[in-house]
Parts: structure tokens; sequence; C-alpha cells
């Protein structure tokens, strides 16, 4: 159907397969957007960025640590020289710092909040900026914001003090976004992942073990979803047809959170 023709993508933490930026990067273009891969690891990037191309989709991979303000301004700088606009940004990338609360150091939750919230804000704001830009019409030309949330941003997870207060930060963050960038035509919203079968659970299942087979029994469905899911409910707040969706959030779980 070509639901993203014409649109200029970024995914964020892209180069991890399986993964949810990954998935969706391949998605986006699958679905006709011109997508940016971009991640710390640029071999992994490039890897999924040249798989898009190998299936005639239009992709381009750049290295990108989130967590740096110049690197944020030097991808941005890119897309811009080369595009000139950038209608969809989903920030993705994150890292899953799990424990009991009361093992958590100071050093541990300023680097999940770094990874996981404040790339979200840096990446957000540049986005704006981009999207407040007049278009052919003269008015601002708009576009959508997907954040990476988290179940863990919704409901109490054991294991997840750390990793849950950075996915409620941009689950709030968020909504104030969606209203400053409503009259604009900017629309932000957010996505909580449930249990998912990517790298980054692999990582959660060797920290946080104490608590995992308690997490699963929680999924009525009774099984992971895949990162496709995740990519499907990207694409459709990507495209024109969630026009109208702002400010909200979207929760891909089995069931866990209907609870």
């Amino acid at each position: 159907m070509k639901r993203l023709e014409g649109k200029i993508a970024l995914v964020t933490g892209g180069a991890s397969v399986p993964g949810l930026g990954s998935a969706t990067a391949i998605r986006f273009a699958q679905e006709g957007a011109q997508v940016y891969v971009t991640d710390r690891d640029l071999d992994g990037a490039e890897k999924v960025a040249q798989s898009i191309r190998d299936a005639g989709g239009q992709a381009t991979a750049l290295a990108h640590d989130v967590t740096s303000e110049a690197d944020w301004d030097r991808v941005i700088a890119a897309i811009d020289a080369a595009d000139g606009a950038l209608d969809v940004v989903v920030n993705n990338a994150g890292i899953a710092v799990l424990g009991e609360f009361d093992k958590v150091t100071t050093a541990d939750w300023l680097k999940q909040n770094d990874v996981n919230l404040n790339s979200v804000f840096q990446g957000t704001q540049r986005a704006f900026v981009m999207m407040r830009r007049p278009g052919a019409d003269g008015r601002p030309r708009g576009g959508s914001i997907i954040n990476i949330s988290s179940v863990a941003g919704l409901i109490g997870v054991p294991g997840c003090a750390a990793y849950a207060a950075s996915k409620g930060g941009v689950r709030l963050f968020s909504k104030v976004v969606a209203l400053e960038g409503a009259a604009d035509g900017i629309r932000c919203n957010t996505v909580h992942p449930g249990m998912i079968a990517t790298n980054i659970q692999g990582v959660a299942l060797e920290d946080n073990a104490a608590n995992y087979d308690a997490v699963m029994a929680l999924v009525p469905m009774g099984y992971m979803g895949a990162p496709e899911d995740i990519a499907n409910m990207n694409l459709f707040l990507a495209s024109d047809e969630a026009r109208y969706v702002t400010g909200a959030e979207f929760v891909v779980d089995g069931g866990m959170t209907a609870r």
C-alpha cells in the first residue's frame, strides 16, 4: 500500500537483530519511507540498511550515540542536508538496567535515564524544530514522533526500578510534547511493548532471572510477541491513518496490563 510513500524517517537503535528498531526500519521501508537507521554499532546499522536496499527500499545507516548532543546535531544536520525534511522519528534506542531496587547504584540509575529518557528529550526536541518548518503551503510541515516506552512505564514490574522510572518519564514527557505540537501538526505518541522476543529481552532474562517467570506468568496470551508486532504499531502511528492521534499510549503486550 506504500503507506509511508515520500516520508523521511529516522529510527534510532536500529542495529540489533532481532530488535524493535531494525524491525521498524524494515517495515517503514517496505511501506515506501526513506529510512535513516542509526546506532552506536555502525556496522550493525549498515547491515540492516543494506538488507533494506537489497529488498528494493531506501535506507542510510549513521553512527549515533543517542546520549551525545553532538551526535544528535550531526545526525539531524546530515538528514537536513540530504533531504531538507524529517517526517517521522522513532526514539527507540534504549538499555535495560535491571535488578532489585536496593542493589541499583547511582551510576546505574543515571546511565539508565541518560540512555532511555534524556536521549528521547534530545531527539524529540530536534525533530520538533524540523517539523515546525513551513512546507510548500507556508504552514508547518508537521510530523509524527513515536517514543518507545514499555509496560514498565505503566505498571510496577519487580526488578525494574530504574528502567521503569525512565520509561514512565518518556510517557508523560511525550504527552506534553503532543500538547505543544498539536497546533503545528506535530503528533507525539508512546508505544509500550510487553514481553517481546528481542536481544534486549535476552539480557533482561539474565539480569532479572529471579522475577522473569513471574513476569511471564502475567501475559494472558502465554508467549512473547515478535518485533514485527511493535513495528506494525509504529507503522500505523507514522502513517497518515493516525493523523488525529496524538498524546496517546499504545500498549502491545499480549494482555499483560489488562489485569
